[in-house]
């Protein structure tokens, strides 16, 4: 239920993951369960850590029923609460991200002698969980209650495992994944993954990621983009990018122009004219329509990140023609990650896709091709309380 919220005023901007998780807590309810609910928003320390009363009042709005609150997650306050319960009902608890252990990665066994586990398992029969955004964290909330609770994946959880093992397993061909956004340093693992598995026929860079290629392959993109990868532009990365780039040739497709803003507009600059004095926030018009036709051949389109400044019109259009394409394609359609999601909502395009990923940090990791804890975690359960 992690939400984007407004900086100045700490309300939620967006309540899709909320939304998302209705039929599992529908469901639980229909069948008369005494429902506590556990979840985070933000860090200790950070901005937009929050209390979750107002989570509770999006649930309860989009599930037509009461959420009941209590800012507490294992005190007296909370078990009194839980106590309280009648068959049917449901409550929220507070922001579990408040207690020191959650911050803690550690393994199922370790998770499970945690504070946390130890105070609320005695309440309860089973342990839902259908938090595939926070799959990707072994912390106690996610991976604890498994050891000690016969354990389910929720709806939105299984439908997440059943939509990425589609397009990851069994995708239908040719099969083309587009990576953009604002992250580079891990694009060449999934590349690698995506690539050396033979899920992927061809991979589209754009965004940040794109740019970065490009300055890996001996473009000079110019100071101004310079300065915003500066960070990750170490020598270990551009050698990996290099290196992938060597190995799969044609199979990766880089930008051959990019957009810049110049007196106030958007203006397409090709990359044999780079450097340029001001930055790429998109990839440019020509770059758009290459990789449109090739997603329109595909049977399977999968993107994670935009492929620009999504926040100002004139460098959305990129990820505009690129999702529109995807749509058009007929084929497999899969988004997620980042603010693809937003950008998606910003075009009105989000119900057009196959499916759309509530997963940031768990998509990357499913992207690289590492195990998810919460899933092990859940496997685990499973073995455990069936042989019981």
């Amino acid at each position: 239920m992690n939400c984007p919220l407004d900086k100045d005023t700490l309300k939620i901007l967006n309540d899709s993951r909320i939304r998302r998780i209705v039929p599992t807590v529908r469901e639980l309810m229909g069948k008369k369960a005494k429902l506590v609910i556990i979840a985070h928003q933000g860090r200790k320390g950070k901005w937009d850590y929050t209390s979750l009363e107002q989570h509770a009042e999006r649930l309860s709005k989009n599930l037509n029923a009461p959420v009941k609150y209590v800012d507490d997650v294992m005190g007296d306050s909370a078990k009194k609460a839980i106590k309280a319960l009648r068959p049917g009902e449901a409550l929220m608890l507070g922001n579990v991200r408040g207690i020191d252990s959650e911050s803690v990665e550690a393994g199922i066994e370790q998770h499970a002698d945690s504070d946390l586990v130890r105070a609320l398992a005695p309440f309860f029969d089973y342990y839902v969980c259908d938090a595939f955004g926070a799959a990707h964290r072994s912390q106690c909330s996610l991976v604890g209650f498994e050891a000690r609770l016969p354990s389910a994946s929720g709806r939105l959880m299984m439908k997440e495992i059943f939509a990425l093992r589609a397009i990851f397993d069994e995708p239908r061909r040719p099969s083309v994944f587009i990576l953009g956004g604002a992250k580079f340093g891990d694009i060449s693992v999934m590349i690698e993954h995506v690539l050396g598995t033979d899920t992927a026929d061809t991979v589209i860079l754009t965004g940040l990621a794109g740019n970065a290629f490009l300055y890996a392959r001996g473009v000079d993109i110019g100071e101004a983009s310079l300065a915003i990868l500066r960070e990750e532009l170490t020598p270990g990365n551009i050698s990996a990018a290099v290196e992938v780039m060597n190995k799969y040739g044609q199979r990766i497709l880089l930008p051959v122009d990019v957009a810049v803003e110049r007196d106030g507009r958007r203006t397409c600059i090709n990359i044999g004219d780079l450097p340029s004095a001001e930055p790429a926030l998109d990839i440019g018009d020509e770059s758009a329509e290459k990789f449109r036709k090739v997603i329109l051949s595909s049977r399977t389109s999968f993107m994670s990140g935009p492929a620009g400044m999504i926040e100002k019109d004139d460098f959305a259009i990129g990820t505009h023609v690129l999702m529109k394409a995807m749509v058009d394609s007929k084929g497999q359609s899969v988004i997620g990650g980042g603010h693809t999601g937003g950008a998606a909502d910003k075009f009105d395009l989000s119900d057009s896709f196959s499916y759309t990923s509530t997963g940031g940090g768990a998509l990357e990791s499913f992207l690289m091709g590492q195990p998810l804890p919460v899933v092990e975690a859940l496997k685990y359960s499973r073995a455990k309380f069936s042989s019981e």
